[in-house]
């Protein structure tokens, strides 16, 4: 598996992955994350070309829990069914690890949905420290 930058070579790839993660994802979506100057996307690669997973991480100027500002944020982060518990995941994150790094980052944040105890699992077994825990609510008017 090799980890890489994006590259517009793999718009079609993406597209299907990151509308597995966000069903509601819409192409300006796409078009306004591919055009941050803050941000990397990078993918797994299969040994015949194809992608199998990818992170995007981005800049954002505080997080909840951090100490330092600002901060990378791992906005999105994917691996498909028949990769997932070998080791792709982790070699994402520490790429984005290293990028983050480069940048002059001194920490890595992220959030994961209450329901989602896979991805919780995932982040806590790469280092990820849980740091709060919301509900949020809504009143239509």
């Amino acid at each position: 598996m090799n980890i890489r930058s994006y590259r517009p070579t793999d718009l079609e790839e993406w597209r299907r992955m990151r509308t597995l993660l966000w069903p509601d994802q819409t192409p300006e979506d796409m078009s306004t994350w591919a055009g941050r100057k803050d941000a990397i996307t990078l993918v797994a690669e299969r040994e015949n070309g194809r992608l199998g997973g990818f992170a995007e991480i981005g800049r954002r100027e505080c997080a909840e829990g951090c100490e330092s500002g600002p901060v990378a944020y791992l906005e999105g982060w994917w691996v498909d069914d028949d990769l997932r518990r070998q080791g792709v995941g982790g070699a994402l994150i520490r790429a984005g690890e290293e990028w983050a790094r480069a940048q002059g980052y001194q920490e890595l944040a992220s959030d994961v949905e209450l329901h989602n105890g896979v991805s919780q699992e995932a982040h806590e077994h790469l280092g990820f420290e849980e740091v709060a825990r919301a509900v949020l609510y809504r009143k239509p008017l």
